[in-house]
């Protein structure tokens, strides 16, 4: 039975991608950013276990680490949480930059960072759910943009790190996706929200739970996923 250490699974894609695999029977490590989250997680996905630690803090992960039991096995890391905050470059300050980059770059490297050692023994996986904005940046989306083009080299580098200890590195590129980060993308952007609109995070889902449960003769490095209509 794997074990699976996701982050971001209270809502949108990670919910989703933490119910199918609950569902199938696998062992679930959930991340939360405090106590009162990771409650609320434990009795969503009874027999899961949790994480506490702030993503938007990562000095502080390895000290909040320290104090809980990890899970001795992993096959895989998912991280899936993000936070979004649009604004120009000329707007956007410090605080604004430091908290995309912390939560959607320097927390995914710092728990990639122990986990390492459970990923290598089992020959695990680890999948970053990363955005369209990893490939392109158009105005607005500076910060974000940045934090994601980040993430995409981290995956990259982590890639060619850990190929020889049969870890593999998958990012996924989700269009826009129906989720609570995308109404409040709307509502920053001025736009009336309609979630038919956009991808499904079940869908986003599937592709997922395809790239882990490929066979290990293969790899699926980048996955691009977008609106079908």
């Amino acid at each position: 039975m794997a074990t699976h250490v996701i982050t971001g699974a209270g809502s949108g894609i990670g919910e989703a991608v933490a119910r199918r695999l609950h569902e199938r029977g696998d062992d679930l490590v959930l991340h939360a950013r405090d106590a009162g989250r990771a409650k609320e997680l434990a009795a969503r996905y009874p027999g899961a276990k949790t994480l506490v630690g702030d993503l938007a803090d990562p000095d502080k992960l390895s000290w909040a680490f320290s104090h809980q039991t990890l899970p001795d096995r992993v096959d895989s890391l998912l991280h899936i949480a993000g936070v979004i905050d649009l604004g120009r470059v000329g707007d956007l300050t410090p605080k604004s930059w430091r908290h995309q980059l912390n939560v959607n770059l320097i927390a995914p490297a710092e728990l990639t960072r122990h986990f390492l050692p459970q990923l290598r023994a089992a020959r695990g996986q680890v999948v970053f759910v990363n955005s369209g904005s990893g490939l392109h940046a158009y105005a607005d989306w500076s910060a974000y943009a940045a934090s994601k083009h980040g993430l995409k080299a981290l995956a990259d580098s982590l890639r060619h790190e850990e190929h020889g200890n049969g870890v593999r590195v998958t990012t996924v590129y989700p269009g826009r996706t129906a989720s609570p980060m995308q109404a409040k993308v709307h509502q920053q952007e001025g736009k009336e929200y309609d979630p038919s609109r956009w991808i499904a995070p079940e869908s986003v889902a599937t592709t997922i739970l395809m790239a882990l449960d490929l066979p290990r003769d293969a790899e699926v490095n980048d996955l691009t996923v977008r609106p079908g209509r």
